[in-house]
């Protein structure tokens, strides 16, 4: 994994930049509205089908240790986990909010693909107790075009919490 922690220029011109940040702006507000509603088995349907989903933590990722608390490769693996976690109760019962800010749209290739990066902030209410913020970290994205959807290539999420202070079920 290269070193994604520190600043990098954007390749990329700003007119481009703006066009699509957009676009990405309103794949990640789809995407958090899916998870916050509870459709974890429409999760999957943000990827492409040999894409790659991974949540670690900050320590690991500087580390270049690949180790995530979800890894998961391709469709058929992703849709796996989201069957298990919203079939298979479990975990305590828990509502989400996801909040995206920061968003960086960093380079584009020849081929299409997009890369960005974002904040993210996730909180959490368990039934029984009240609000708290679960993670905080940075999306590391790939985006690609299939057709007129954006569709996620690759999705490093990776949160500053080294110690979790409750399960992660859910894809961040």
């Amino acid at each position: 994994m290269k070193n994604t922690f520190t600043y990098q220029p954007q390749n990329i011109s700003r007119e481009r930049a703006l066009a699509l940040r957009p676009e990405i702006e309103n794949f990640h507000a789809e995407y958090c509205a899916v998870l916050d509603q509870n459709q974890v088995e429409q999760w999957p349907d943000f990827f492409t089908e040999d894409g790659l989903y991974r949540a670690t933590s900050r320590e690991n990722a500087e580390l270049g240790l690949p180790v995530g608390l979800i890894y998961a490769e391709g469709r058929d693996m992703m849709h796996d986990r989201a069957v298990a976690t919203s079939r298979t109760q479990m975990y305590a019962p828990r509502f989400t909010l996801h909040v995206v800010s920061n968003i960086r749209i960093l380079q584009e290739s020849e081929a299409g693909d997009i890369e960005a990066q974002a904040n993210f902030l996730l909180m959490q209410t368990l039934v029984e107790g009240p609000s708290t913020i679960h993670l905080a970290g940075t999306y590391h994205d790939t985006f690609v075009w299939v057709g007129d959807q954006l569709r996620l290539k690759e999705r490093h999420a990776i949160f500053d919490t080294e110690i979790l202070a409750n399960s992660l079920v859910y894809p961040i």
